[in-house]
């Protein structure tokens, strides 16, 4: 299938790492020109010197995306060589102490997880939106968590603020109405990132699950996110579900909130 993205120029924010790695490789595979995002010069210089010895196009930015002062920079510098034709949202993090956890946690936290995972979002989609529209054509993808529709019992502030980007799909998918722009969110559920499988090798080695990772994985899924899938997802399928939101083929795809969870949150709706 020709997904339409030859050419395109795409900025993925945290894509230095992880699942924006992910997303970035794959749309440097259909031909896209990638715009890989860390908040230092030389975040990213590793995942741009793999996507052009596999033959893609790609360089790095760097901004502060957590100060507007540092994402206005950013964009501007972007701009400078001609507009973005999609933008991911992918940059997010989960910091800071349980409800449980009293004292530490404070008021600080929550406007804290709100300046990573909404506003560092927004100010991006701000700052690039108007070129989209001026051309007719343009994706904005916001890459969520399905904690957001099944919180977990650490981080609230975390999963509160993933909750907003509901939200701000939506009317930001109103907003452009008519414009050739689109606004979608996808959710992962828990993706075997090389943290989590630190994470639950080191929980195997107490709990006596095994060594290896296809012993480790039924009882991490059964432990934190059943699913029916009996496993935890791959970033690589993140990355699939992403770069096909983002293509010519999803133009009918507008203000949805895709979840890629391998069915653990399970709903008609």
């Amino acid at each position: 299938m020709d997904l339409g993205l030859d050419g395109k120029r795409v900025l993925i924010t945290g894509a230095y790492r992880g699942t924006g790695a992910a997303i970035a490789k794959q749309f440097a595979d259909e031909g896209a020109e990638v715009l890989v995002h860390g908040f230092e010069p030389g975040d990213a210089d590793g995942v741009v010197a793999e996507i052009i010895a596999n033959g893609g196009k790609a360089v790095s930015i760097a901004g502060d995306i957590l100060s507007d002062n540092g994402a206005a920079q950013m964009i501007s510098r972007v701009l400078a060589d001609g507009p973005v034709d999609v933008l991911v949202n992918n940059y997010g993090t989960a910091t800071g102490p349980r409800w449980s956890d009293g004292d530490s946690s404070d008021t600080s936290h929550w406007i804290d997880g709100y300046e990573r995972n909404v506003l560092t979002g927004v100010r991006m989609a701000r700052g690039l939106l108007e070129p989209m529209r001026a051309g007719g054509w343009g994706r904005i993808v916001f890459v969520g968590t399905v904690g957001s529709l099944r919180p977990g019992r650490t981080t609230p502030h975390y999963y509160a603020a993933k909750t907003a980007l509901g939200s701000v799909t939506l009317t930001l998918a109103n907003e452009l109405e008519g414009s050739g722009v689109t606004v979608n969110l996808v959710s992962p559920g828990v993706i075997r990132t090389a943290e989590v499988e630190a994470y639950f090798t080191e929980k195997a080695r107490r709990k006596g699950w095994g060594e290896t990772w296809a012993e480790i994985e039924p009882h991490a899924v059964a432990s934190f996110m059943p699913n029916p899938t009996g496993r935890f997802g791959r970033v690589e399928e993140v990355a699939a579900t992403v770069v096909f939101v983002a293509s010519e083929q999803a133009s009918y795809l507008n203000a949805a909130h895709l979840r890629v969870d391998g069915g653990a949150v399970q709903t008609v709706t």
